[in-house]
């Protein structure tokens, strides 16, 4: 029996090997790859395919390299290192290698660089001023493909493939819908979808980054400007809690694009296509540029002055009890807290973020993950609780994917059997109103790493509160741990910020309605949970609007008009879903006459005359403000009496706030639905409901027509809807609804 060699390196962890990568010696894991431990060591090997997020193809052959004692150039990408192995990435057989492969890819290119959209950040074109040459020896027709429509966010020029199938690899791999694949064979293989629809994941965006060349680029940025023109500012993600961090490429103060910025803990190096072109929304016709005051039945530009003195009329008239301050969940930290001290400073305890939400009995605030995000590719069992998480926080579900695949079984209990890209070790689809009892009966074997997410089809249904005392039950009794998505970009750094009420919760405030109302970044028509009593109690005070659009509904309800910038356009923080505060710099240009939603909150108390508010600057007032503990009053419980099916209600993907709602590329995207309202096939025949006719439903106080749509992955006995579109939110708030009409 032969004895095994001796470690080159015997002081080295039994699980190292020792490399030689151009002379140098490097200690690299045993199963990783050459191009693995030249990355690390900061050694370049040029590379098409290869992508350390994706499995490896070895397609391109762009990464040879020379290994001693092998008679063939090896892909660095798919020879695993090996103790003592020896290599030469610049030797001249690895560099003719190089260029006889770059030589081989440039036969069919186009080779239109003048006018790509990728030019001067194209892989290809970088790599060919080192390794390409200057004339083509091949002389022979370049083949070309045609372009077939993957929908409104990703344009494609596919004649500029080069096979590298790092899209295929992404959508199978990390989105897991298998949208892309390859056609034929040799030259002709062809990528696109089988059936020429457009992609339909939430992350369809990371293709364009992925792809090294120009044959899958942005639809909406393309054609308006060039890359060295751009200037990127580091921002986040600000429609769902997860806080994606990003950068937006802005040119003479507006925004053209969206990019992932690397965080590896947060979103690795993705981002979700909500977030990648949200910023189109800034530009709506609606956005408020200059301060309006009501004028009889319309508004009238004003003066800064004027509409300042104007809304500190208003409040010095209802302060106290008469006044409710309203606040959009995603406001940032610094926002939060000056709107903290101004309602302590007019004594209102009437004050909070949890507009979207209508139980809150338990008292209930947001609370970070108890698990951090990408801990979660290491449970062992996940239930996830009343929540399409896929369109709710699209990059959170793909962390749940990469952990199934490492063989976590996943449950779900929801009114709705919602579509995830990962396998469901069991599934049990009830109406909300057993979601709680339903969650007890999950049963996880021996499981020990367990965490359980609740998200918000549970938090923001009428039954919210007896779910979260279940879920909190279950995770106790299985030493899990709870993981409650907070309804909000920032509702985790607002509740740390004291914005929630001592007095009226937001329902509660708009319930008994006051004399006056603050709303703040607030659109009044959609964003509330209950539509019905928000407009009628708005609609009777005297409001001052602190807002980013001038829309329809606000001038409804709202008597001044401050206008202030969206995040894009402002220095803030925010506090993601794992407690972690999260930075982002000015970006856009503010529209018109719009500041910064804490100098007009300074302004404001100025004209009140109210201390706490002498700071100048934005250093000044961080160094004023900290966290700030608020036991939140507990409000009453939602109304769930009445007859008829329950109602399940989820956010719509693209129509969650103001700004993605603006955004046309999104609005006109696959996802986008529009207003309908699902049913069981038992459900539907029972009411005399077909698929695609028009049903008026009610709950007592509101009615809504919508479309109806029959899908038996509908608990029977609820109907499914969605938020954020004027059809579906007279229907939201309630526990039930019945067929008015068929």
């Amino acid at each position: 029996m032969s004895t095994p060699p001796s470690p080159v390196n015997p002081n080295l962890p039994p699980d190292h090997v020792t490399v030689f990568i151009d002379g140098n010696e490097l200690a690299a894991p045993k199963g990783s790859m050459i191009i693995q431990a030249a990355d690390k060591a900061g050694i370049p090997i040029p590379r098409f395919c290869y992508h350390d997020k994706l499995p490896i193809a070895a397609n391109c052959r762009m990464c040879l390299v020379e290994v001693e004692k092998m008679p063939k150039p090896a892909p660095a990408c798919a020879t695993p290192v090996m103790d003592g192995m020896k290599i030469a990435t610049r030797s001249d057989k690895a560099l003719k290698s190089q260029r006889n492969v770059m030589e081989f890819l440039l036969i069919n290119h186009p080779l239109d660089c003048p006018i790509c959209d990728q030019g001067g950040e194209c892989e290809l074109q970088d790599l060919s001023l080192g390794y390409g040459r200057s004339v083509s020896r091949f002389v022979e027709r370049k083949r070309v493909v045609a372009d077939e429509d993957m929908g409104p966010l990703v344009a494609s020029d596919m004649t500029r493939c080069i096979q590298c199938t790092r899209c295929v690899r992404f959508t199978a791999d990390i989105a897991g819908t298998y949208e892309l694949g390859g056609m034929q064979r040799g030259e002709n293989l062809q990528i696109g979808t089988f059936d020429g629809k457009p992609l339909t994941t939430e992350l369809s965006g990371n293709v364009i980054d992925v792809c090294p060349v120009g044959a899958l680029t942005n639809k909406v940025f393309r054609f308006k400007a060039r890359p060295w023109e751009l200037t990127a500012k580091p921002s986040l993600g600000y429609h769902d809690a997860l806080g994606s961090n990003l950068f937006h490429h802005v040119r003479r103060g507006e925004i053209l694009r969206s990019v992932p910025r690397d965080n590896e803990p947060v979103n690795e190096c993705w981002i979700s296509d909500r977030d990648r072109y949200a910023h189109e929304g800034l530009y709506a016709e609606d956005r408020a540029h200059v301060p309006l005051v009501r004028d009889g039945d319309g508004f009238r530009e004003a003066s800064w002055d004027e509409a300042l003195a104007k809304a500190a009329h208003i409040l010095r008239d209802n302060a106290a009890d008469d006044l409710g301050i309203l606040v959009h969940p995603s406001t940032s930290n610094e926002e939060g807290a000056l709107l903290a001290r101004l309602a302590d400073a007019l004594g209102t305890g009437n004050l909070d973020h949890r507009i979207g939400q209508l139980d809150l009995s338990d008292g209930a605030q947001a609370a970070a993950f108890a698990m951090p995000v990408a801990e979660l590719e290491q449970a062992q069992a996940i239930v996830v609780v009343g929540s399409n998480i896929r369109y709710e926080v699209p990059l959170l579900h793909q962390r749940l994917r990469k952990a199934a695949r490492r063989g976590a079984k996943i449950h779900v209990v929801n009114p709705v059997d919602f579509d995830f890209a990962f396998a469901i070790a069991s599934k049990r689809i009830v109406p909300p109103s057993q979601l709680a009892s339903a969650l007890a009966q999950v049963d996880l074997g021996d499981a020990a790493n367990v965490a359980v997410i609740v998200g918000a089809v549970a938090e923001n249904s009428a039954h919210a509160s007896a779910i979260r005392q279940a879920a909190a039950d279950f995770a106790a009794a299985r030493n899990a741990k709870l993981c409650r998505i907070p309804q909000g970009a920032n509702a985790l750094g607002l509740s740390k910020h004291g914005v929630l009420p001592t007095s009226r919760d937001a329902q509660s405030m708009l319930r008994e309605q006051r004399s006056a109302y603050v709303i703040y970044g607030i659109e009044p028509g959609l964003d509330f949970a209950d539509q019905h009593a928000a407009l009628k109690a708005l609609g009777s005070a005297q409001v001052v609007a602190f807002s980013q659009f001038a829309c329809e509904s606000t001038r409804r309800v709202a008597d001044v008009i401050l206008p202030i910038g969206a995040l894009p356009e402002i220095e803030a923080t925010l506090t993601n879903l794992e407690g972690k505060p999260q930075s982002t710099a000015v970006a856009g240009k503010l529209p018109g006459q719009a500041r910064p939603g804490w100098r007009v909150l300074r302004a404001l108390a100025t004209e009140l005359s109210l201390p706490g508010f002498e700071f100048t600057d934005l250093a000044g007032l961080r160094a004023g403000i900290s966290p700030k503990a608020i036991l939140a009053a507990p409000g009453k419980p939602a109304v769930q009496g009445g007859n008829g099916l329950e109602v399940a209600v989820s956010q719509a993907i693209y129509r969650v706030d103001a700004v993605v709602r603006r955004a046309q590329a999104l609005q006109v995207h696959p996802l986008t639905t529009g207003a309908r309202v699902v049913l069981n096939a038992i459900d539907a025949t029972a009411a005399g409901l077909a698929e695609g006719a028009m049903a008026k439903l009610g709950n007592g106080v509101g009615t809504g027509t919508l479309q109806v749509v029959v899908d038996d992955r509908v608990a029977p006995g609820c109907v499914w809807i969605e938020s954020g579109y004027g059809a579906t939110a007279p229907l939201a708030a309630s526990a039930k609804v019945e067929v008015v009409r068929a």
